[in-house]
């Protein structure tokens, strides 16, 4: 007799409703919340959950927030909860120094072009 097990690490997507202007760019975003976890699975079934943390990241500039975590859970089980600024710890800034704008089209990139993909001018 064999058994096959295995602990991996999961994501969860949670919601994506609440609409804010981000303080890090200052655009109207929204906050995309997700969940990771460690599983324990037998069989390819997944049979125990632990290390759970709760992340919010930013839809326009893609800043990472850890959330907390009685949010989260709250978010998890379904409730419609409005996340504060308080309840979010940075991360991650999101685009960081690559990010760019086009001024002619408002192609938004954090790739490190020279031109505008889509309408070909020059990034200043």
């Amino acid at each position: 007799m064999f058994f096959v097990l295995g602990i991996n690490e999961k994501r969860e997507d949670l919601a994506d409703e609440q609409l804010v202007t981000c303080e890090r760019c200052g655009s109207y975003g929204r906050y995309l919340v997700f969940m990771t976890y460690s599983v324990l699975s037998l069989f390819f079934i997944p049979v125990f959950r632990w290390n759970r943390h709760y992340y919010v990241e930013m839809s326009c500039c893609r800043a990472l927030y850890e959330l907390d975590p009685e949010i989260g859970r709250q978010i998890a089980s379904g409730q419609n909860v409005e996340i504060r600024n308080e309840d979010l710890t940075l991360l991650s800034s999101g685009y960081g120094n690559t990010y760019k704008k086009c001024s002619y089209c408002g192609y938004e990139t954090n790739e490190d072009f020279a031109f505008c993909p889509k309408c070909g001018n020059r990034f200043e």
